[in-house]
């Protein structure tokens, strides 16, 4: 019973998630990329202690797994998000 309700909160959130991002305009795109990174850069912390804590050797390798996956979430992150910021500059703020 515990695991259909698992599903149902992850199909529930699933179809939320893709109806408030399709709805989001474009201007916002970036600073809600932003705050995005900066909840990437919680789960990388959450992570860290999880790969750290030595439970169980399984556990450990999820958690080096998702250390490595909220990094390049991360990085991939603020690099899209100072792409898109650089659209934004003059001609000649570019060139300082």
């Amino acid at each position: 019973m515990e695991v259909v309700f698992l599903i149902f909160i992850l199909v529930l959130s699933v179809f939320m998630g893709f109806e408030l991002i399709s709805k989001v305009p474009a201007t916002l795109h970036t600073p809600l990329m932003s705050g995005a990174n900066a909840i990437s850069g919680i789960t990388l912390v959450g992570a860290l202690v999880s790969a750290g804590a030595q439970q169980t050797e399984i556990a450990t390798w999820l958690g080096t797994a998702a250390v490595a996956f909220a990094t390049i979430n991360v990085i991939g992150g603020y690099l899209v998000t100072d792409r898109m910021l650089a659209m934004f500059k003059s001609k000649s703020e570019a060139g300082k």
